[in-house]
């Protein structure tokens, strides 16, 4: 049996007239592939609602996993906040602008200039700490209060990483999972683990234009009783996602604690299989889960199967499972790379090498590769 080095989740998930994942003219984002169309939900759009979901399985509810924000705005919203109210303008300026530089970089000051940054629970104690004890011996004097803010700076200046030094989570849960890039402090980003591709329906696109208006319940008889006309675009669709999970680098992140690794990827592969991205819920409620998930472990590089849909297949979760099941096999016979497998399907058949199994079966699985992982190691 091979290392659980790399932790691989293929899902298929369907969509009905819906509005997943929208471009910058409020369309559906598109994808070409295969010379032909197909419509797309992006990794940035998964990873959001995976870690911001308020779900039984969400992120934020497991023991251990530190809060992070990620904003513009970190320094006057966590750091200052209401802590220091009542404290004289010309003594907390100088404080709140050595803060943005030694976060945000030279630019920090001008909130247009600042990256939205991503900083842990740790981090934001640490500087919420510091300057509530340069507000103390500034003791009210704007004078005083430049001069330790100038001081401070000197030695946090591109320097973020210091702020959080020998924290097991420095940048959160968050950062741990999906990484973190700081611009101004090179050495405090965080390489992310977790690797998650573009989501693509295995079908040529489904979209229409949907006209709609917003009727006056009170108009007279003579009104038209339409006080909005609009159009919007709605797509259905059969989604091929992918995501792979460096086991050795979240372990990395997370300190060596395989407990907690565990249950980070028990409860991500809840959130793969059951959390829907979408944009107006209120209006197409985009709710669905998977009715397809296969999870394979291994010590080879990882490969994606969106290669079985090059050739668009029907928008039918069996006949999609069937072409994937069969460029696995192909896949297998050419490269015999043995990774082991469970997965979970609505459609009836089987998955040649792989046990097949409920959601809580595949979870309980991935839950226990950190651990064997450890094992290794040790």
């Amino acid at each position: 049996m091979n290392d659980p080095r790399f932790l691989q989740v293929h899902f298929l998930a369907p969509y009905t007239a819906a509005l997943l994942n929208r471009d910058d003219a409020g369309l559906a984002k598109r994808l070409p592939y295969g010379g032909t169309l197909r419509t797309r939900i992006s990794s940035q759009c998964l990873k959001r609602h995976w870690r911001l979901a308020d779900d039984p399985h969400g992120l934020d509810r497991i023991e251990g996993a530190d809060a992070a924000f990620r904003s513009r705005e970190i320094i006057d919203r966590k750091v200052l906040g209401d802590r220091e109210q009542g404290v004289d303008e010309s003594v907390l300026k100088p404080i709140r602008d050595a803060l943005l530089v030694a976060v945000y970089g030279d630019k920090g000051t001008d909130k247009k200039s600042r990256q939205n940054l991503l900083l842990g629970e740790v981090e934001v104690a640490y500087l919420a700490a510091e300057a509530q004890r340069l507000v103390a011996e500034a003791a009210g004097d704007a004078k005083n209060a430049a001069e330790l803010a100038k001081d401070w700076l000197k030695s946090h200046k591109a320097n973020l990483k210091a702020l959080s030094e020998g924290a097991r989570l420095p940048g959160g849960l968050t950062g741990a999972l999906f990484g973190r890039m700081v611009t101004s402090d090179p050495k405090a980003n965080i390489e992310a683990p977790v690797h998650v591709a573009h989501a693509f329906t295995v079908h040529a696109e489904e979209a229409e234009s949907d006209y709609f208006i917003a009727a006056d319940d009170l108009a007279r008889d003579e009104d038209t009783g339409a006080d909005t006309i609009q159009e919007t675009e709605l797509t259905s669709g059969l989604y091929y996602g992918y995501v792979v999970v460096d086991i050795p680098g979240l372990l990395a992140n997370l300190g060596g604690d395989a407990r907690l690794a565990g249950d980070v990827l028990h409860y991500l592969l809840y959130l793969i299989a059951e959390v829907s991205p979408g944009a107006k819920l209120g209006s197409t409620a985009p709710y669905s889960r998977a009715s397809f998930l296969l999870v394979e472990a291994g010590d080879r590089q990882p490969r994606s199967l969106a290669e079985a849909f090059r050739a668009p297949c029907p928008a039918s979760a069996p006949v999609a499972v069937e072409q994937l099941t069969a460029h696995l096999a192909t896949l297998d016979a050419a490269y015999a790379t043995g990774e082991e497998r469970r997965f979970m399907s609505l459609a009836n058949g089987d998955l040649p090498g792989a046990a097949r199994g409920s959601l809580a079966d595949l979870a309980g699985f991935v839950q226990g590769l950190p651990a064997r992982l450890a094992d290794v190691a040790a």
